[in-house]
This record gives structure tokens, C-alpha cells and sequence, in this order.
């Protein structure tokens, strides 16, 4: 069985076929490349029987043999290997091993202790220091154990007195700036420093000298912004930069030292910590009490609790959604309130619902989740070879072409992680992930998420279920009231209360609801080893930057974020037959019930009686217009009812992303616009194309018939609107049905069809507010309804129904107003679905 020998970068191995070799970032592997664009636990190199084999274990960046990426491959003598990137990745070469019989001994023994020598070797790129000791060489079962939230500090190889980055380790890279000391970032080969990170546009900054000799970042137009100290710097502006400045462009942050440039890229082992986080609401209850506790990176934490425990609220204060009211978040050392701008895109959150449309096919709905979340200068093959990297690491390549909805419930958890994973967050949350899942999907999510943490990610599930804690690293138990009852190891944690199961446990909570439960883990031995130091940091008041430095640039245009919406929303229709087929059932079948209203009469106005010398009034010609209007009222609410409030949680989680609220809500307008617009036109048709009209009307001559239909298409679109308000302000989507109802009946009551309203005081004004009102009146103008049904002796004519131009003008006017009110309204409500720190 022949010795294999592998190069990179200086350094060399000696692989002997009798045992598997881990090829990765993980220290404790056996060959270590410390490079951002290799996953934790790369890929293995093993002897099969027949010769070396390569296999890669859904790396994230991939493994690439002659420009193609492979996923199992046979290597041998002069087989050359690229990690990360085809081109430009880590390049492992390949060779044989040229051994002596008596020198077989030595080379074994060099096979077996390289790996832990290449651990204490300086980090894998040329630029790098040499005297740079790599952060990941921390043995860190040392500082796990110690109960530290953050690993033991190494030189951090800047300025002194700079502010910590990335729990202040070492740099990952040194670039030394060129003679006129201007150095372009971006994503592009052509820039001197090239970042493979989508979240980084192909030019997206640069660093320049000064004539006064300082440096300053100037932002070149990029998508998803340049930020320094954590906040978004003008697209297309310049800062100067300071000695203790952070630069922030992607999954990287930049320091200048001198004449070089230090990067530190988040490749996902990040420390998090809560220090004293307070909740209170109205009243000045608090629901969440001092929490504090820190975990190191690559860790698993579960949070667990009885109902009320804050649990909800707490998963919120972490991720930013609902900031604490006291108290500091840490991301790594740095303050994600005040950086949230920039951290949000590190940050991933599932939440207890299914944040895609269940509709689409699994690649098609990550495909429009990658537009939405990618910069614009991203390619489609970008986009749809980031997908296929994620599908693999999470085994769903099988089910891609599957919809959504017919996947099992731990499958759809699985697509749910998945979209969080485009983004490649260091930091991921999850809610109640194994709600309503059998014992066994139960344990396949969870290993999931140690999967996740494993490979390099910080990780933190809030659950109920309690089978499987024992694959965490941490478990966090809240008390009633939002106390902290227990934090550290799962495994200890019934022996700390004294109980033999969970269930006990939290019986104890509520028949001892008064007991001083935060009071006891403070005053435990768990306590000072695992939240002493983070609880001894005094709390601060959180004190957000001003209001407009907190709007961060998004990463698409407001006009490709629309068109993406409208294509995703129509893809969704149309993949939902039932939809389809009752868009045009429903008016047809509203439009043919007017046909039953006396077939034989037209919407002209009676002769004159002779004997009494009045006009006759033709009471088919209003009954027929108030079913068409009421139907359109109908059939416009119904169709955006339950729009905002079926998707709530994917626009929470998309807005906090960078989705723009105005494009989300221009693409429901202008497709079911388009939609109710098509079935008004579909309900005047059919029921004005068999009565006898009007020869001419007011605007489009002998067109009567679409001049009639245009007022009933604009009713369905005014009630569209206001389906859409209802939407945005319920909670619940049954409660949308009831106020449907009453929606339509109450459009009934203001047609003007079956009382006089111009006489009624205080009616008539308020019927002003009802779209009904004005589109009958409008089609009323047309007909001229004061001559069709001439007014009670002692009332006057309805100003609404006089057969003039401005009058019917008037009446459209004062329907596309009440239309574009509603929107305003509607814009208003979906505020109160975002991020609490983005409001502000």
C-alpha cells in the first residue's frame, strides 16, 4: 500500500494508507488549512483497497480538480487540488512518497505527528506573519471547560488600545498596500483584494491615501454596504479612517496598521454573550430579569422553560428583533444593537413557522430567496451553485424539485435552515424547530443543528422538547418570570435541581412559582464557573446611533426587489390550481346571478306615466348594479384577506434581511390589482351584456358597455385595498373570514341602492368612506340613476348620480382616492412586523 504525499503552501504530509485523513480548519484535524474559504471539516483522504480517495463532506465552498468540483475522486501522483475556489483556492498537491524499506519506520512515525505539528504552524496564506499565532491553535476544550464565554486572548497584531474584532484574534491576513497606497476591495478578480463572499459586490470599496498622508474608505456603489465601527458609510461616500477604526465589507472587517492592512474574515466560530438583558412592557412588568450568560464558538445551546418564561422574548432581545430594554448583546465583543446593521447578515433566525412558500418547488423557492438576499451584481450560476452547495451540506439535493408542502415536517425544517445557510451566518436561532414532529424527526432536526455547530457555527435552539439535550454543549433553563434557573452542561443540569426528570423539574416551576429561583443559581457552583465573569460586568442602558445611520442600504434596487416579488408571487399562483380556478369562477358566478334579475329588462330609463305624468322607475336597473357592486366588493376583499398575514413571518424575516416594505407591498398591489381588475372587468360583462344600455355614455362614447364595467374593475381594486388593511391587522388568519363578511355587508348597506343616502345627515357623510358608494354612483351617472329611480317627493336629487362628466369623474376621483389612502394605511400597519431596532 504505497505512502502519498501532500503539499500546500510550504508544508507537507505523509498520509499512510492504514488510516483516514481529515483535511480542514479544525486544529484538531489532520491537515490543517487555516484559509477562510475551507470548511471546518473539509474533506477525507483515505486508501479504499484499490488506491487514494477524496471525499468531500459537503463543504461549503467545494473541492475542485481541474476547474470541476467533485464531491469523490481518485488522487494519485500529480494530482493537483484547489479548496474553496478553482482557481485561486488553497492548492494541495499531490506525490509519492519515495521510501526506503529501512526507512519505513521514520516515515510512519512523521505521518503520525505532523498533523500535531501542523496545528502550532503559522496560518496558510503567504501574507501572513509567520509570528501570528492562529486563534484556532487554542486548545479549546481547555477554555470550554473553565466555563469562560470567551476563549483565552491572543495578540491581536493591531494598534494598540484598537477596539476588539472578532473577539480580538489574530488577523487572518496582512496585505501591504501598494506604492500609491490605494488597495480596491470587492469580489471581482480585478481588484487587489479579492473577498469570495456574495455578500461583497464585484467593486465594492477601496482604500485610498490622502494628500495629507490619512487614509479614508471610499464606498464604491456596493449593495450591501460598506460600514465602518458597524455603521453604513453613503453609497458611493468616503470616511476617513482613524487608527482604531473597523471596516466592515461582507463576512470581513479591515484595520489599518501602519502601511499594511489587517483582515479578520468570519468564517463562523464566533463567541456570543447576553449580559444583563432586561425586558420590561407596559406597566413596568419585566418579563426577561437580568439574563446573563456567554457561549464560545462552535457551540449547540438549548434554551428551555415553562410558558412564561420569556423564552419568546428572549430569542427576540438576542437577535435584535425586539431589543432589551437594559442590557448588551455580544457578538464576538461587539455590540449587535448599536452594529445592526452590519451584523444582521451574520445572523440567521428560523423562526417556529415555515419562512417560505410552501407552494413552490424546495430549489425554486431558495432561488428566489437568493435573489432577495444577494447583491445585484451576483450571477444566476452564483446564485444557483451557492443553493446547490447548501442542498448538499443539509442532504436535500433529493427532494429540490419537490414543492415544499409535500415534504415532512422535518424535511421542511431542514429547507427552512437551508435558506439561512445562502448567507453562510456565523450565528444561528431557531424557535421551537421540533414543534409537532414524531421522537424521530425530533432527533434528526437536532443532530441537524449539531451538525451546523459542529461544522463552525454558533448555534441556539429554544425548544420544549427535552429527548435529546444531551448532544449540546450548553443548556440555558429559564425560570417563570424570565430568570435564569440553570446555565451549563445539559448533563448536570437534574442533578443541579435535585430532580430525576424534566417533568419534575418543571412542576417545580409551577407549584413553586414564588421560589427565588434566579437567586439560587447565583448563589451555586455552577454559577461561578459557567456566568460569573459575564454577570460581573455592570449593566448598561442600551443606547442605540442616531435613527438614520441605522437604515442599512439593501441589497437589491427597489425595481429588481419588486420585479423578483412579483415573479415569486405569480409563481405562487399559479403553482396553487385551486386559486386559479376560483379567480374565475368566483365572478363569473357573481356576474350570471345578476342575469336571474329580470332577463328581459334593460338599465334604460321607464317612459313617463301617462295618467300621472312621472317617470316609471326601473328598479332592475338599481338592483342589478348593487349585486354587481357588492360582488366585486367581494370577490376584490377576498382575494388580499389573507395575503399579509399567511406570509407575516417570511416578511418579518426578509424585512430584517433588507427587504424594501414598499416594494413587498407595490408587488401585492399590482398583482392581485391586476387580478381583481381582470375579474371586475369578467363581472360587468356578464352582467350588463345582456340588458339594454344606453347608446352613448359620458366618457367613451358608444362603448357604454366598458364604460360601465371600468367602475365596477376600480370598486374590486378600492376592495382589494382594503382586504389588504384588514390583512395587516389581524393576528390570526381566521380572523380575517368574520371581517370579510362584514366588509361586504356593510358595502351593501351604502350603495345608495336601497335607501336615499343625499338626505340622510351624517350618513350620507360617512357613506363617503365606503368604495361602494362611489362606484355606483359612477356607473349610477352613466345610466343617470335620478331619472332610472327619481327621488321620493321631498328629496332631492343625489349631486353623486348627475349625468355629467364631472360628475363621473368625480366619482372615479374619489374612488382612487379612497384606494390610495388604504395603501398608505396598509404601508403603516406592516411597520409594526419589523425589527423593533429598525423602527426606531
Amino acid at each position: 500500500m504505497p505512502e502519498l504525499v501532500l503539499e500546500s503552501n510550504g508544508r507537507t504530509w505523509t498520509l499512510d494508507a492504514s488510516r483516514t485523513y481529515t483535511l480542514g480548519r479544525d486544529p484538531q484535524g489532520d491537515l490543517v488549512l487555516d484559509d477562510a474559504r475551507v470548511s471546518w471539516r473539509h474533506a477525507t483522504i483515505s486508501w479504499d483497497g484499490r488506491g487514494w480517495v477524496l471525499e468531500d463532506h459537503g463543504s461549503t465552498n467545494g473541492t475542485f480538480v481541474q476547474g470541476h468540483r467533485v464531491q469523490r475522486t481518485e488522487i494519485g501522483p500529480g494530482t493537483a487540488l484547489h479548496l474553496g475556489n478553482a482557481t485561486d483556492g488553497p492548492r494541495v498537491s499531490v506525490s509519492a512518497a519515495v521510501v526506503t524499506p529501512q526507512a519505513q519506520p521514520q516515515a510512519q512515525a512523521q505521518a503520525q505527528a505532523q498533523p500535531y505539528a501542523a496545528q502550532g504552524a503559522g496560518p496558510g496564506w503567504a501574507q501572513q506573519a509567520p509570528a501570528a499565532q492562529p486563534y484556532d491553535a487554542v486548545p479549546q476544550q481547555d477554555w470550554q471547560q473553565s466555563g469562560s464565554h470567551v476563549p483565552p486572548q491572543q495578540g491581536s497584531g493591531g494598534a494598540a488600545g484598537a477596539p476588539p474584532v472578532h473577539g480580538d484574534r489574530s488577523p487572518t491576513t496582512f496585505h501591504q498596500f501598494s506604492v500609491d497606497r490605494v488597495m480596491r476591495i470587492g469580489r471581482a478578480l480585478e481588484n487587489e483584494l479579492v473577498v469570495s463572499d456574495l455578500q461583497v459586490s464585484r467593486l465594492h470599496a477601496e482604500f485610498r491615501a490622502t494628500p495629507d498622508g490619512r487614509m479614508e474608505i471610499r464606498d464604491l456603489g456596493s449593495h450591501n454596504g460598506t460600514y465602518v465601527n458597524g455603521q453604513p458609510i453613503p453609497k458611493g461616500g468616503t470616511q476617513l479612517l482613524g487608527p482604531t477604526d473597523i471596516v466592515g465589507v461582507g463576512h470581513s472587517t479591515f484595520r489599518i496598521v501602519g502601511d499594511r492592512l489587517e483582515e479578520f474574515v468570519d468564517t463562523g466560530e464566533v463567541s456570543f454573550s447576553a449580559r444583563h438583558l432586561t425586558v420590561t412592557v407596559d406597566g413596568g412588568k419585566q418579563i426577561l430579569r437580568d439574563v446573563s450568560f456567554g457561549v464560545p464558538e462552535k457551540s449547540l445551546i438549548a434554551v428551555i422553560g415553562p410558558s412564561g418564561s420569556g423564552k419568546s422574548t428572549l430569542l427576540k432581545a438576542l437577535t435584535g428583533y425586539r431589543p432589551a430594554n437594559q442590557g448588551d448583546v455580544l457578538y464576538d465583543n461587539r455590540n449587535l444593537y448599536k452594529q445592526f446593521a452590519e451584523l444582521r447578515q451574520r445572523i440567521g433566525l428560523v423562526p417556529q413557522d415555515d419562512i417560505l412558500h410552501k407552494e413552490l418547488t424546495v430549489k425554486k423557492a431558495l432561488k428566489y430567496a437568493a435573489k432577495l438576499r444577494f447583491p445585484a451584481d451576483t450571477t444566476a450560476a452564483e446564485r444557483n451553485a451557492r443553493i446547490d452547495e447548501v442542498l448538499g451540506e443539509l442532504k436535500l439535493d433529493i427532494h429540490k424539485e419537490k414543492k415544499v408542502t409535500s415534504l415532512s415536517g422535518g424535511q421542511r425544517k431542514r429547507v427552512s435552515v437551508a435558506l439561512e445557510l445562502l448567507t453562510k451566518p456565523s450565528l444561528i436561532f431557531l424557535d421551537e424547530p421540533t414543534s409537532g414532529l414524531d421522537p424521530g424527526m425530533d432527533r434528526d432536526v437536532m443532530q441537524l443543528l449539531r451538525g451546523l455547530a459542529d461544522d463552525g457555527r454558533t448555534v441556539l435552539v429554544v425548544t420544549h422538547s427535552v429527548a435529546e439535550l444531551a448532544i449540546c454543549d450548553k443548556l440555558l433553563v429559564m425560570a417563570p418570570g424570565g430568570a435564569v434557573a440553570y446555565f451549563g452542561p445539559p448533563d448536570e443540569a437534574l442533578n443541579f435541581f435535585g430532580y430525576d426528570t424534566w417533568a419534575d423539574v418543571f412542576s417545580a416551576f409551577e407549584n413553586y412559582r414564588d421560589y427565588d429561583w434566579a437567586g439560587r443559581w447565583k448563589g451555586s457552583q455552577h454559577y461561578q464557573m459557567y456566568a460569573a465573569d459575564i454577570d460581573s460586568v455592570a449593566p448598561q442602558p442600551v443606547q442605540g446611533p442616531p435613527v438614520q445611520t441605522l437604515r442599512p442600504p439593501k441589497p437589491q434596487g427597489w425595481m429588481s426587489q419588486f420585479l423578483t416579488l412579483v415573479r415569486r408571487y405569480v409563481s405562487v399562483i399559479v403553482s396553487d390550481r385551486g386559486f386559479l380556478a376560483l379567480m374565475v369562477i368566483l365572478p363569473a358566478v357573481l356576474g350570471a346571478v345578476s342575469l336571474l334579475i329580470s332577463p328581459d329588462k334593460g338599465l334604460l330609463p321607464n317612459p313617463v306615466n301617462p295618467r300621472t305624468g312621472q317617470i316609471i322607475p326601473n328598479g332592475t336597473a338599481t338592483t342589478v348594479l348593487l349585486i354587481l357592486a357588492v360582488g366585486a366588493c367581494f370577490a376584490g376583499a377576498a382575494n388580499s384577506v389573507r395575503e399579509l398575514i399567511k406570509e407575516r413571518v417570511i416578511y418579518e424575516r426578509e424585512r430584517a434581511t433588507g427587504l424594501s416594505r414598499s416594494a413587498y407591498l407595490m408587488s401585492k398591489v399590482f398583482v392581485l390589482g391586476t387580478i381583481t381588475v381582470l375579474q371586475g372587468l369578467l363581472v360587468g360583462v356578464i352582467g350588463f351584456s345582456n340588458r339594454e344600455l344606453p347608446e352613448q355614455g359620458l366618457i367613451f362614447g358608444s362603448a357604454t358597455l366598458f364604460e360601465l364595467s371600468v367602475p365596477i374593475m376600480a370598486l374590486g381594486f378600492t376592495a382589494m385595498m382594503f382586504g389588504l388593511i384588514i390583512s395587516s391587522l389581524v393576528k390570526t388568519a381566521e380572523k380575517t373570514m368574520p371581517l370579510l363578511v362584514m366588509f361586504a355587508i356593510i358595502q351593501i348597506v351604502f350603495t345608495g341602492c336601497l335607501f336615499a343616502l343625499n338626505s340622510a345627515v351624517g350618513v350620507n357623510q360617512f357613506s363617503y368612506l365606503m368604495p361602494s358608494r362611489w362606484a355606483v354612483a359612477a356607473a349610477g351617472a352613466t345610466l343617470d340613476f335620478n331619472r332610472i329611480s327619481p327621488p321620493d317627493k321631498g328629496d332631492s336629487n343625489d349631486p353623486l348620480w348627475e349625468h355629467t362628466v364631472g360628475t363621473w369623474s368625480m366619482d372615479m376621483i374619489g374612488l382612487i382616492v379612497l384606494g390610495v389612502v388604504c395603501g398608505f394605511f396598509v404601508a403603516r400597519f406592516l411597520r409594526r412586523h419589523e425589527p423593533e431596532v429598525m423602527r426606531k
